[in-house]
């Protein structure tokens, strides 16, 4: 099980005071700011505040210059055509930029890519289909900045471009008569972290020569966009995605509102997170599993009866896309299942013939989660292989991937998430060039971050309302999350058909009832009785005119347990078991006593078996973590000589009745010749 370091932040409590006494706001609130860094007054006014404040688009390079030549296409009726991309962010890019040039007149046609036979942004095959249909401008949302060949083809043909992007670019522009990308190195733009969608909404903006006008008919696909592209909801898209979730609220466009419907989130004020987990996957699934033209439509439809047909057509594919993440996710486990050796590797690989390549993605990331480690997904044919890559904070993917540049065809990305392509023939010699960029690089713990700790008292609907005040919550500006120390456990109950738990949590006397997802009674490691740690979010729960605070579990450790020397000796224990070098004093520190062996063979006989996490077990072999390499090792040589068995993932007594002497345990006599090297 992964086992997170938790980090308490460092507040200053000082400042906290300081900043709710200057700028009359809940003390509580203040504490929060102080967390995640917002300290100075433009900050923090702009944080709080209810009135759009939109930087001007012609501060983005080259806007005007985009300007000119989109005027002068509407002027003298050119066909224009928005190029864009199969995700959340270029299909809602695509509608909004579409939606804005019908409204001045433009012919416009559109092309989104097709995810599996084409992949993203331009390539030479669109470019001469939109030849063949008379375009002559073509503009591009979410994507282009590294088009360049597919640039000259576009002059070769006789049409022109107009690039809008927020990916980083290189030392050279691909050829353009404009290239909008705020990330440009010549761009003078104060703020820069647009999601694509968010370049393109400041370009109708441009145009219009009105930005409060364009945002509040627009402002919703581009909440939609940003949320999804997982950009930073500070400064303007702070803005853009307040302003989006009041007109999703508001049932602003057919398409979300009938896209709310199915997705069963039509009956209650959305947030970031709820547009987050209900309406972002419906618009990528269908990108995933079929067109991403299908989402356009139904975010372009003025039509009840199509917009009703197009969004149970998307609500299908999400359907679709959970079977295929569930199903190659569920691969990915046997896998490990049948060489569980492979968790020990600093990077885990999987890899399976003919994996859906539009969810492995999402199936890297829920791996990663899980064990926390970077992971790669790869689906391969049989000729080529194509994979995608999730990571944790400390680890370039970016860097580990183009380590192993000339064994692929294709690859990009950046720090967390990346993809690639390579001949299958290469898979071998790619997984050892990933393993060996991982050991030149010192391997990151997966962290959870605790924003404060909070004291039981304190729950409280007020509480609430003070959270409240800092949404929209994403990424720059995440959830809080607080840790409820020492509480003791004082029951726990199925619900949701055994599915979820319930914890009764206790400290003083105050009692909390607390919600755990996604967790059977048959995984849960801890009792009554026990003395955990909580790391949890507060959310608001009505009902009846009532709000209550719903307390939903994060992560759970048992109470005085030591992370860092836990993860410390685990990663010792990965070491020895990959076969890496380990020095005289590692192995003495891995090398279990006899009375060591004895109490956790005793343990394990006495519980009828061992099912659970390795740091849970350590607590109730009275150990705060420390020693979690001498807990596995001795079950590994206790399995080795027969006297201990796995089964199902479960550490059960082998029941052989046999004398066994534990000096004749390859593994102890390995890591005693090492001890007692000279």
């Amino acid at each position: 099980m992964n086992r997170k370091k938790w980090l308490l932040k460092d507040v200053d409590k000082e400042l906290a005071t300081d900043i709710a006494d200057e700028y009359g706001i809940d003390p509580f609130a203040a504490l929060l700011l102080v967390s995640r860094g917002i300290t100075d007054e433009y900050e923090i006014n702009e944080f709080f505040s209810e009135s759009p404040t939109l930087c001007d688009p012609f501060d983005i390079i080259d806007m005007d210059k985009a300007c000119d030549r989109i005027s002068k296409a509407i002027d003298e009726g050119e066909l224009i055509a928005v190029y864009g991309d199969y995700d959340a962010d270029g299909v809602t890019a695509t509608a909004l930029l579409t939606s804005f040039l019908q409204t001045q007149g433009a012919r416009v046609v559109t092309y989104i890519p097709d995810r599996a036979t084409e992949g993203y942004g331009l390539n030479k095959g669109a470019v001469e289909k939109l030849k063949a249909q008379g375009v002559d401008l073509v503009v591009t949302v979410d994507n282009g900045v590294s088009a360049f060949s597919e640039a000259e083809l576009i002059y070769e043909l006789g049409m022109e471009l107009v690039i809008t992007d927020h990916h980083k670019v290189s030392d050279r522009l691909p050829k353009a008569e404009a290239v909008v990308d705020p990330h440009r190195s010549d761009c003078l733009s104060e703020f820069r972290n647009w999601a694509g969608v968010g370049v393109a909404f400041k370009l109708c903006c441009a145009l219009c020569g009105d930005s409060e006008e364009v945002l509040s008919m627009y402002a919703d696909l581009v909440a939609i966009g940003t949320i999804g592209d997982v950009v930073s909801l500070t400064g303007e898209n702070r803005t853009l995605v307040k302003e989006g979730l009041r007109l999703i609220n508001s049932d602003n466009n057919l398409g979300v509102s009938d896209l709310r419907r199915v997705a069963g989130a039509d009956e209650k004020s959305l947030s970031a997170g709820t547009v987050a987990f209900s309406l972002v996957p419906r618009i990528n699934a269908i990108g995933r599993t079929s067109h991403a033209n299908t989402a356009l439509r139904l975010l372009l439809s003025d039509d009840c009866d199509e917009s009703a047909e197009i969004s149970g057509i998307v609500n299908s594919a999400n359907v679709e896309r959970q079977a295929l993440e569930k199903e190659i996710y569920n691969q990915a486990l046997v896998q490990i299942s049948e060489d569980p050796s492979v968790l020990n590797n600093r990077v885990l690989i999987f890899c399976g013939r003919d994996w859906h390549p539009g969810v492995i993605g999402i199936v890297a990331a829920r791996l990663t989660q899980k064990y926390g480690k970077p992971c790669l997904v790869i689906s391969d044919d049989g000729e080529s292989a194509k994979g995608s890559a999730r990571s944790i904070d400390g680890f370039s993917l970016y860097d580990a991937i183009s380590s192993a540049a000339e064994l692929l065809t294709h690859y990009g990305g950046h720090v967390l998430a990346a993809g690639f392509s390579l001949k299958s023939e290469n898979l071998d010699k790619f997984r050892v060039a990933i393993e060996q960029y991982a050991k030149t690089v010192e391997m990151p713990f997966p962290v959870l971050e605790i924003d404060l700790r909070l004291r039981p008292e304190f729950v409280s609907a007020d509480l609430l309302e003070v959270i409240n005040s800092l949404e929209p919550f994403g990424a720059g500006n995440p959830q809080p999350v607080f840790g409820l120390y020492g509480m003791t456990l004082t029951s726990v109950q199925p619900i949701g058909g055994g599915k979820h738990l319930r914890l009764t949590v206790k400290k003083g006397e105050c009692s909390h009832t607390a919600l755990l997802f996604s967790t059977t009674m048959d995984e849960f490691p801890y009792r009554a009785g026990d003395v955990i740690d909580l790391a949890v979010k507060l959310e608001r729960n009505e009902y009846m005119g009532q709000v209550r605070v719903s307390i939903y579990v994060k992560d759970i450790r048992m109470s005085g347990t030591d992370d860092s020397k836990y993860l410390r000796s685990v990663r010792l224990y990965e070491k020895i078991k990959r076969g890496d070098r380990i020095t005289e004093r590692q192995a003495q520190f891995a090398l279990p006593q006899r009375d060591f062996f004895a109490n956790v063979y005793r343990f394990i006989k006495e519980n009828g078996g061992w099912q659970y996490s390795t740091d849970v077990l350590c607590y109730r072999l009275g150990d705060d973590g420390s020693n979690a390499c001498k807990v596995l090792v001795c079950i590994d040589a206790l399995c080795e000589l027969g006297i201990l068995k796995t089964t199902d993932d479960k550490i059960l007594l082998a029941d052989t009745g046999k004398k066994v002497n534990l000096d004749s345990s390859e593994l102890l006599i390995k890591l005693r010749s090492i001890r007692d090297e000279i």
